[in-house]
């Protein structure tokens, strides 16, 4: 197969976990032409932007009870997410951006003028400096870790309290209804100091993610003030999350 950017190739690999049921790393290894530790790292972004499930050696389609199994309707609901949070951004403010897929369609989003953003992803980096609004970006260094695809650790951390913003935009790979925010990933220390040294935290996140229980809890009910979310969630659940002190904003999609 030709060679294909991180993009393409992550996108045929979900297409393919949707057709088959299942793949292996050894396979699409060989199918792409690059090397395991490669797909090992594809198969964990998809599985953290809630694609499909990692298994050893390889990776199987999520359960139908878990999510939609469309990966445009997924897209969809990113993007109508991404779109509402735009609004709730000021020209001039000072936000951080945490890594993942559907802050990441909210870069994409960006019009403000004046921004200062800080962020601890490679790739939203790289998006930031090419918007036309042309943004003030900061990364906030670190040690990179290859799981999350991001910069993590006690100097990052350091450099987020070496200043202040006015919003944090942060993703989640699931919601435990009575504690908060779910990830797959050891690594939440950053995302409570970006809590910390944010006035307003504003979390992004698909509709069927929200009940999933993440072996660890990234932010708790009390550090969160927004929840932007899609137009699929449930009243009775929408209902849950406001008793927890959260204001529940639905984003429409078409």
């Amino acid at each position: 197969m030709p060679k294909r950017n991180t993009q393409q190739r992550r996108q045929i690999i979900a297409a393919m976990v949707q057709e088959q049921g299942e793949v292996s790393v050894e396979s699409l290894s060989s199918l792409f032409e690059t090397s395991e530790v490669t797909i090992r790292k594809d198969l964990t972004a998809l599985e953290e932007s809630g694609f499909l499930l990692r298994r050893y050696g390889g990776a199987v389609r999520l359960p139908v009870d878990l999510i939609d199994d469309s990966s445009e309707y997924l897209s969809k609901q990113k993007l109508a997410i991404a779109n509402e949070a735009v609004q709730h951004i000021r020209e001039h403010n000072r936000i951080i951006i945490d890594s993942g897929s559907t802050t990441g369609a909210l870069v994409k989003a960006l019009d403000q003028t004046g921004l200062v953003i800080m962020t601890n992803s490679l790739a939203l980096a790289n998006e930031l400096t090419v918007l036309e609004c042309e943004p003030t970006v900061l990364m906030t260094g670190g040690t990179w870790d290859a799981r999350s695809e991001s910069f993590q650790g006690k100097v990052a951390e350091q450099v987020l309290r070496s200043y202040d913003f006015d919003q944090l935009f942060i993703g989640a790979d699931g919601l435990d209804l009575s504690r908060g925010t779910t990830t797959f990933n050891e690594l939440v220390g950053l995302s409570q100091v970006m809590a910390e040294v944010a006035r307003e935290v504003i979390v992004l996140i698909e509709s069927q993610k929200i009940g999933r229980k993440m072996p660890n809890i990234e932010l708790e009910w009390q550090q969160i003030d927004k929840l932007i979310t899609d137009d699929e969630l449930p009243a009775a659940i929408k209902l849950q999350i406001e008793q927890q002190g959260i204001e529940v904003i639905i984003a429409k999609h078409h």
